[in-house]
């Protein structure tokens, strides 16, 4: 009787848990970096699509994250010792996003639980990776890292910020800077209840470098003997021609 009970519970929770599904869009799904770009909004919304009728429960709740490339950094602390600023000690992050951004529909408190954060690396300090840390105040870091970022535009924490209408329809707008680094952005949005998720869903962002741009990043890439060579080139005559034109005037 226990082992009957026990399928009918998991057969049940499954289904309600596929009861509720995310839909969702986006305003673009590429992002052209050029000698122009000054910043980017990015509009996520989306739909929740029930797929049975269900007995009133608990609201739901929408998170959003846009990530981009992952990369080892280094933070370092400095301190004033005889009248100047010197590195005392540092820490190397294993991975932290080059651009974060987490929006929700209500406090991240409220509709996210710790359990899920840790599982799911959703607010910022999760995000961020420092397993191979050798210091004991390794938190100090993460947050110094995160105010840096934040002050650069490239950290953002947005809550409240998703419009969630008769929990249906939600929206948000995620505002790229200017200095965006080239690559994959993993755009997750969750779906929670009680802090609880029971949904997911994930896209990515193509973001990349186009027009010269491109084609001077490759060719610093693949062929760097040449590029520094053109770079020089550039330089000199860049200097020759503002020497040519104060002449000029001085005449």
């Amino acid at each position: 009787m226990t082992r009957w009970l026990s399928l009918w519970l998991f057969i049940a929770l499954g289904f309600a848990a596929a009861a509720e599904e995310i839909v969702m869009g986006l305003s673009q799904d590429e992002v052209a970096i050029t000698a122009s770009f000054d910043g980017s909004d990015i509009l996520i919304f989306g739909a929740v699509k029930r797929t049975v009728a269900s007995e009133p429960l608990p609201p739901l709740g929408v998170v959003i994250t846009v990530s981009g490339p992952r990369t080892p950094v280094i933070v370092r602390h400095k301190e004033r010792r005889f009248g100047i600023w010197v590195n005392t000690s540092f820490v190397e992050v294993d991975a932290a996003p080059s651009f974060y951004a987490v929006a929700s529909s209500a406090p991240l408190s409220e509709v996210l639980s710790e359990t899920e954060n840790l599982r799911h690396s959703v607010t910022l300090n999760r995000a961020i990776r420092s397993i191979g840390a050798e210091v004991d105040n390794t938190a100090d870091y993460t947050e110094a890292l995160i105010r840096i970022r934040s002050n650069d535009d490239l950290y953002k924490v947005a809550e409240g910020a998703i419009d969630f209408d008769e929990e249906t329809l939600f929206r948000t707008s995620i505002s790229l800077p200017a200095n965006l680094v080239e690559g994959n952005y993993a755009t997750r949005i969750f779906l929670t209840r009680e802090g609880a998720i029971v949904d997911r869903y994930d896209t990515v962002i193509a973001v990349q470098k186009v027009g010269v741009e491109r084609w001077l990043f490759n060719l610093s890439r693949e062929q760097p003997a040449v590029y520094g060579g053109l770079s020089l080139l550039l330089a000199i005559a860049a200097g020759w021609a503002a020497s040519a034109g104060f002449a000029a005037f001085r005449r």
